[in-house]
């Protein structure tokens, strides 16, 4: 899969210079819409104040003259005419039954007038519009004299709202010109503010980097922020993990090599030895013939159990899971052990509380409970016991392997499942054995999501748990 390559525009600086722009101008492009909104709504209602104000007096002034009735007087046409021209509209007088008296354009004199604005003004309601997409605004006035209560008429008013409009459109560009510059501010703050964000986790980049020929001796420390010291309290774990994991590879491959060399040098000093000597007795070439068998066959022990740990090191999809009686098990791997328990009259107990079954692999299970067993039998004392114990609930069941041995140092608990690890390695030449048996154990148990866990004291014995669960589940 090819490498995506790293830009300024995938970067957590883009975003952060994104998040600043938009978090500064949102806000900015709200309120600037908002007081266009405010403005025009007043700017209209002051317009409209304004033309009823001036219309309610010519009204008066109207009914004073008895124009509806009689329209002959100039004054008054002269005032209608002055209205209109200043507010750049058209106003029309309309009677109470919906004729039209004067219309300023001359176009609808005479004519009858039913519209809905009109008819509500007659029965006491005046109106008010305001048309933003054609740039006009609409009222209607009642007429009537200060000492009459029934309207006589109606004055319908349409007046320019141009002025409103150009003065939106020049808010409008003076707020673009402004959130442009704000745009600009924002984005010059945020690229600075970006990479003083971004600077910490730089470091933590480099630092990395520079672990590219080796591990660097000292830890990650980036303590700018709870995130960087979170991260590289992690890296620095999985660093330390990784420190562990590679000494202890040089480790295993150093223990592998000695296991495997020290049988072979056994075996070239015997085979020296008889080389070396001419007439050699029949006894003594049969006891070196004995040692080397017994060298070869330690050498295949080791070989056997590493072959062991490279197949439990495989996938858990190696596991070939059946439904098995525990029980039945047990006393089978006992069965086979006992012949080695009897060589030292050590006891092999079997204690089943229930009858268990469950999903395990016949072989790997075997392999780790044969291996905890054998580990009690060899370092125990003459005489002994090693008791096995089954039990379960619904979930898991459990197997307790207990011996009457020498026991194991507090300070080498935490290492007796490491690969060839000894807790007393001059007393484990004596008993024998390769030192991959719990590692192996511990392997088996883990294939099958279950754990194993150790408890020991000098002198009194060790006990290993197995906790396994019932039903597998992949």
């Amino acid at each position: 899969m090819p490498k995506k390559k790293s830009t300024f525009f995938n970067s957590v600086r883009f975003r952060i210079m994104i998040i600043m722009i938009v978090l500064g101008i949102v806000p900015c492009l709200v309120i600037a819409e908002a007081v266009i909104h405010s403005y025009e709504k007043r700017a209209v209602a002051l317009r409209i104040s304004n033309v009823r104000s001036q219309c309610d007096i010519l009204c008066n002034q109207l009914m004073d003259v008895g124009y509806l009735e009689d329209p002959a007087s100039k004054v008054i046409e002269r005032q209608i005419e002055v209205l209109s021209n200043v507010y750049s509209g058209r106003i029309l007088l309309i009677n109470n039954y919906f004729k039209i008296i004067k219309d300023t354009y001359g176009l609808d004199e005479g004519k009858t007038v039913v519209a809905a604005d009109v008819i509500r003004c007659l029965e006491g309601r005046a109106t008010s519009n305001y048309n933003k997409e054609n740039r006009y605004i609409e009222l209607t006035v009642p007429i009537k004299g200060t000492d009459q209560k029934e309207l006589q008429g109606v004055m319908l008013v349409s007046i320019s709202a141009g002025e409103i409009a150009s003065s939106i459109e020049f808010l409008e560009r003076t707020v673009i010109l402004f959130l442009a510059i704000i745009a600009l501010v924002v984005a010059a703050i945020s690229y600075v503010a970006s990479r003083a964000l971004v600077k910490p986790f730089n470091k933590i980049t480099k630092a990395i980097e520079e672990i590219t020929d080796g591990y660097q001796k000292e830890d990650i420390l980036v303590e700018d922020y709870t995130e960087t010291e979170l991260i590289t309290n992690a890296f620095n774990k999985m660093l330390n993990r990784m420190k562990i994991l590679d000494e202890s590879r040089q480790e295993f491959v150093s223990n592998v090599s000695h296991e495997l060399k020290t049988p072979m040098t056994s075996m070239k000093v015997l085979a020296d030895s008889l080389v070396g000597q001419e007439g050699v007795p029949e006894e003594l070439y049969q006891e070196f013939l004995q040692d080397i068998t017994v060298e070869i066959d330690r050498e295949s022990k080791i070989i056997t159990d590493l072959l062991s740990l490279v197949k439990l090191d495989k996938k858990v999809s190696d596991l070939r899971i059946e439904h098995l009686n525990i029980n039945d098990l047990l006393e089978q791997i006992l069965k086979r052990l006992r012949p080695i328990a009897d060589e030292r009259n050590i006891d092999l107990i079997l204690d089943s509380f229930r009858p268990v079954e469950a999903d395990v692999d016949e072989m790997k299970f075997t392999l780790a409970i044969s291996n905890l067993v054998e580990n009690g039998i060899k370092y125990n004392v003459d005489d002994g016991w090693v008791r096995v114990s089954l039990d379960a609930d619904h979930k898991y069941f459990y197997v307790m392997v207990a011996d009457s041995g020498m026991g194991i140092p507090e300070e080498s608990l935490e290492r007796i499942f490491e690969r060839f690890y000894r807790v007393d390695k001059s007393h484990s030449r004596e008993i024998g054995g390769t030192g991959l048996g719990l590692s192996i154990a511990r392997s088996a148990i883990l294939m099958h999501h279950g754990v194993l866990s150790v408890n020991s004291k000098e002198e009194e014995g060790t006990t290993f748990t197995v906790r396994i669960p019932v039903s597998y589940i992949p």
